[in-house]
């Protein structure tokens, strides 16, 4: 093996203009660690964050982000027992401490040392990848490279804010916004599993189709109509028990209106900014709720990737990138042009 890589990086943060497709040396591993070849890895929100610049965390620079990764084991450190080289993994994208009251309790997205892979680590937009042995998690061949990688975040996140949190249930209701995007098609796929009558948003009719044949019993293009008023005709004037919410600003005040009495709004993103507005006089006389979600445990994604596995939910995977194209990838994920996961194949 040669003793550097190609791999993306930004020296500062800053526009698409900061990436750099670059050779660097490859990482070194401790005995708790593994290297990973990586054959793929999913594009997020989270990159364009990272890469932006994120108030209050502390980002490592140069930096490498990619939270979603795939690929084959290189080397192992001599505490890693559990796989073998040159065997296919996935990589858990949080790092926890497996300790604490929180982590024992399969709460492991409040563990106080949590991390996520290719935020406050370097992650896999690059062709090898240092991470912690323990989230190393052996898939098989049924899916490619790339389409493993469309699977451990959005799903994990979803599953974590539709079933631990959310606490969807067979025959209600639930409204997933952004039914297009990663997160939202696997939601798609989620509510469906757990029994749920789903609608959703989408911008085009053309993701309005698609978000159909996942599943969505209901889909509103937002850019004809207004959701709120469409999803209150739709349900003559109830609303939804649940909402899945990583929008923000935007859409919140709406969302809210969306609600039926005594319902359940779960969020994890303010893609279109974080600062929103609550009428407490609507929020307590209907009894509503609303949820902050991140991530979501190890224990979970077990659960999330056993249903991969057998089938039960898919990846929606959009377009795949060269790696020297990451820049091309984020540029489309700014876009919205696209419908599902995008990723990276190295």
């Amino acid at each position: 093996m040669t003793m550097s890589m190609k791999a993306v990086l930004f020296h500062q943060h800053g526009g698409l203009e900061v990436l750099q497709h670059t050779s660097v040396p490859i990482p070194k591993i401790e005995e708790a660690d593994a290297l990973v070849a990586v054959e793929a890895c999913g594009l997020n929100h989270l990159d364009l964050w990272v890469r932006q610049g994120m108030p209050g965390v502390s980002i490592p620079l140069p930096h490498i982000v990619g939270s979603e990764i795939v690929g084959r084991v290189e080397r192992l450190g001599a505490k890693v027992t559990h796989v073998k080289k040159g065997q296919r993994v996935l990589v858990a994208p949080g790092i926890s401490c497996g300790s604490c009251p929180s982590c024992q309790g399969g709460r492991d997205s409040i563990c106080r040392e949590f991390r996520t892979v290719g935020l406050q680590t370097n992650g896999g937009y690059a062709e090898y990848a240092a991470v912690p042995g323990k989230n190393l998690i052996p898939v098989s061949n049924k899916l490619k490279p790339e389409e493993w990688a469309a699977v451990p975040l959005v799903f994990l996140t979803a599953w974590h804010m539709l079933v631990t949190r959310g606490g969807l249930k067979a025959g209600e209701s639930v409204l997933i916004q952004a039914g297009g995007s990663g997160v939202g098609s696997a939601a798609i796929q989620i509510a469906r599993f757990c029994g749920a009558t789903v609608f959703a948003t989408v911008g085009s009719d053309e993701k309005l189709k698609k978000a159909k044949g996942l599943g969505a019993h209901w889909v509103i293009n937002y850019h004809k109509r207004d959701f709120d008023e469409e999803l209150l005709r739709l349900t003559e004037g109830r609303g939804v028990d649940l909402i899945l919410e990583h929008i923000g600003q935007a859409v919140w005040r709406d969302s809210m209106k969306c609600l039926a009495r005594g319902g359940r709004l779960v969020t994890c993103g303010a893609t279109s900014g974080p600062i929103v507005e609550l009428d407490l006089r609507f929020f307590f006389t209907r009894e509503l709720s609303v949820t902050g979600c991140y991530m979501g445990s190890r224990r979970e994604l077990d659960q999330v990737l056993a249903l991969v596995e057998e089938g039960r939910l898919k990846p929606v995977l959009d377009s795949v990138f060269p790696l020297r194209d990451a820049a091309k990838g984020q540029a489309t994920m700014i876009s919205r042009d696209f419908f599902g996961k995008l990723a990276l194949k190295i």
